[in-house]
């Protein structure tokens, strides 16, 4: 049994951040206080979702970000699993299955990330993962 509250107002919130028309930059979605996964907050600022994710939460974070050198810019995202390091085993346990659930909702990104350490996810750090996992760059830019 899946223990997300709505997968239709999850998957406005993740269409959201794929348009490539949109100023959304990211979605998170969180554990509310029933222990099921609800859509959080969404925003531009990468430093504003990294806000989001505190020693005691638990988070699935959806993010673009623009990849690319003086040739080739394009859109790439991550999915980031954030577990606090404040979470209980159980919980932390939990998050492993529920995972499967969410990556159903929002099944295409670039590079997969679990953390529990801000520096892990850090903006320049998702940048250059997604961009060896962006294929070729033909610029000169680095």
């Amino acid at each position: 049994m899946t223990n997300i509250i709505n997968k239709e107002e999850m998957r406005a919130a993740y269409d959201e951040v794929r348009k490539d028309d949109s100023d959304i930059t990211w979605a998170v979605f969180i554990y509310n206080d029933d222990n099921k996964i609800t859509t959080g907050e969404t925003g531009i600022e990468y430093d504003e979702m990294l806000n989001q994710f505190a020693d005691d939460a638990r988070v699935f974070a959806y993010v673009r970000l623009i990849t690319g050198d003086e040739m080739s810019k394009r859109a790439k995202f991550a999915f980031i699993t954030w577990i606090g390091t404040s979470v209980s085993a159980m919980k932390r346990a939990k998050v492993s299955t529920d995972k499967a659930f969410v990556k159903q909702v929002m099944p295409e990104y670039g590079k997969e990330f679990l953390a529990d350490d801000k520096s892990d996810v850090a903006k320049d750090v998702v940048l250059a993962e997604l961009g060896k996992a962006g294929g070729a760059n033909y610029g000169s830019a680095r």
